[in-house]
């Protein structure tokens, strides 16, 4: 590592930094946004370490606050999900059992549910009676009942009690 280096030290939730001046963007997919400690390139190209004191899972609109002053701005990345809606509720808790039975991330939205697009996993909720739709979007599953986080609502805007 060189000296100067930049160092991003602390994350800030959205709208808990001046997020109308960053010092530059990052945009990361899913599995890319829990991180700890990693060297990293912000959209420009630019180095920097990430260099936190726990794992965090960062969220968009995140600022990554630099040791020097200044943040980075986390951006979710557009990634292929697949889109469930179902008829009834009754359909759509029996769909969520089954991808909470094999340990799949999942994000609420508005009438249904979203996951990674996985072709597999697809053609069986399909064939339980799901309407799937792929689609390219920023993917923020619910973070568990046992999750530690930096105190994030939910990206669908839902507060939490």
């Amino acid at each position: 590592m060189t000296k100067n280096l930049r160092r991003a030290v602390a994350v800030r939730p959205r709208e808990q930094w001046p997020a109308d001046q960053p010092a530059s963007r990052i945009t990361l997919a899913y599995e890319d946004r829990h991180r700890r400690r990693l060297l990293m390139q912000d959209d420009d190209g630019a180095a920097f370490m990430l260099d936190l004191p726990q794992a965090v899972l960062l969220a968009d609109g995140d600022g990554l606050e630099l040791e020097s002053g200044g943040f980075i701005l986390v951006i979710a990345a557009e990634e292929d999900v697949a889109e469930l809606q179902c008829s009834t509720p009754e359909e759509l808790a029996r769909i969520a059992w089954h991808i909470g039975n094999r340990h799949m991330a999942v994000q609420i939205i508005p009438g249904g549910l979203r996951l990674p697009w996985d072709h597999v996993l697809v053609e069986m909720l399909a064939g339980l009676g799901a309407r799937v739709e792929k689609r390219r979007a920023p993917f923020h599953p619910e973070s568990g009942a046992y999750a530690k986080s930096h105190d994030h609502a939910p990206a669908h805007g839902y507060k939490r009690a």
